[in-house]
């Protein structure tokens, strides 16, 4: 896709969810973006197309991974020898400690070390997390990351956390999800008094599971949230909140069965354009319109997920995503940098007490359990 493409794509985008329709304000400094090449489904020359992408937009990159496969690099890039991926690993963790010369943990330090301003991982979670919180590390008063994906509903763009960091969870987690996704959507969205909900089976405070009860609770009493009560599965994407709050196994499963639909939707709508001599007919007619609704709703189109939670921005996109949403991906990570979406974050956490203390407690009246 054209790089004039992704562009009128992300800022319409991003217009969608800002009150007043104005673009996201560039920042004066070009940042720098750290990616890993390694993981993804269609190889790493498809991460380097969307980085060739990106760099046309102005964006600075290092790009990591097996220089003979990457192919030419554009101006704005600089290409890193680094062909080890610990990608497809069983224990992440271990493999991000035992293979410091891989191309994760390789683009992890540059970002730790000032070299680059964020990360974008093309492959792993799990590796492109390890990698993170053993360089970059958690962010002061930070339990744990979590992922943060933006559903591309049109007209009413969501953000659902956590999307696949943490399968189990405390309720102190989930608060300051709550928050990290407020500020996010915020600060990069634009959204003003982002509204924020509880995924659960029931919109009453009493339905759900002992974890979500006590999360209900404690949204509840937080200084600063625009908590609205519990959401169920159907409305994620009804535009009754902002934010959407729940552990990493419920928000992938989530994000995935939202992208699978997507993927199908499209199938069918392309299969029924060329069903007939009419359908034919009709779909040259409709074809501007459905490839714009396309666009609106395809998984690409959000670049995947920010890692909040860290000293410095991590992005992780979706190991299938071909060029347009590698593109998308470096361009999020650029507009969270743009956006100091980690100091407003923590800002925001700052204000509402929901910190990790010194002694290990969490502060604010609205978060009194002991983060062990």
């Amino acid at each position: 896709m054209p790089a004039r493409r992704i562009t009128a794509l992300t800022d319409r985008f991003d217009r969608a969810a800002r009150s007043d329709g104005s673009a996201p304000a560039a920042s004066q400094q070009v940042p720098v973006i750290a990616v890993d090449a390694n993981g993804a489904d269609l190889g790493p020359a498809e991460v380097a197309a969307g980085a060739n992408i990106a760099a046309a937009e102005g964006v600075r990159i290092l790009l990591f991974g097996p220089a003979a496969e990457l192919g030419a690099a554009g101006p704005g890039i600089e290409v890193v020898d680094a062909p080890l991926s610990i990608a497809k690993e069983g224990n992440p963790a271990a493999a991000a400690r035992a293979n410091p010369d891989s191309s994760i943990v390789r683009a992890a330090r540059a970002v730790a070390e000032g070299d680059a301003d964020a990360l974008v991982s093309g492959g792993s979670t799990g590796a492109a997390l390890a990698a993170a919180l053993f360089n970059i590390k958690r962010d002061r008063g930070i339990l744990r990351p979590a992922l943060a994906a933006l559903i591309p509903v049109p007209g009413a763009p969501v953000t659902l956390v956590d999307v696949g960091a943490n399968i189990e969870v405390r309720p102190e987690h989930l608060v300051q999800f709550a928050f990290m996704g407020s500020a996010l959507a915020q600060v990069v969205h634009g959204v003003d008094d982002p509204r924020v909900a509880l995924l659960s089976i029931g919109e009453e405070e009493t339905r759900g599971s002992p974890l979500t009860i006590d999360v209900h609770a404690r949204l509840t009493a937080a200084p600063g949230l625009n908590f609205v009560g519990n959401i169920e599965g159907h409305a994620l994407v009804e535009g009754h909140a902002d934010v959407i709050v729940t552990d990493g196994f419920t928000g992938n499963v989530a994000l995935k069965v939202m992208e699978g639909v997507s993927d199908k939707m499209i199938a069918l709508l392309e299969q029924t354009a060329v069903s007939s001599t009419r359908a034919k007919a009709g779909g040259l007619l409709m074809r501007p319109a459905l490839e714009a609704f396309r666009d609106e709703i395809h998984p690409e189109l959000a670049g995947g997920a920010y890692l909040l939670g860290l000293r410095k921005i991590g992005v992780v996109a979706h190991g299938r995503f071909t060029s347009r949403g590698f593109a998308h991906a470096i361009l999020l990570a650029a507009r969270g940098v743009s956006g100091d979406v980690t100091g407003q974050t923590h800002d925001a956490l700052e204000r509402a007490g929901a910190l990790r203390k010194p002694g290990g407690a969490l502060s604010g009246s609205g978060s009194t359990v002991s983060a062990q």
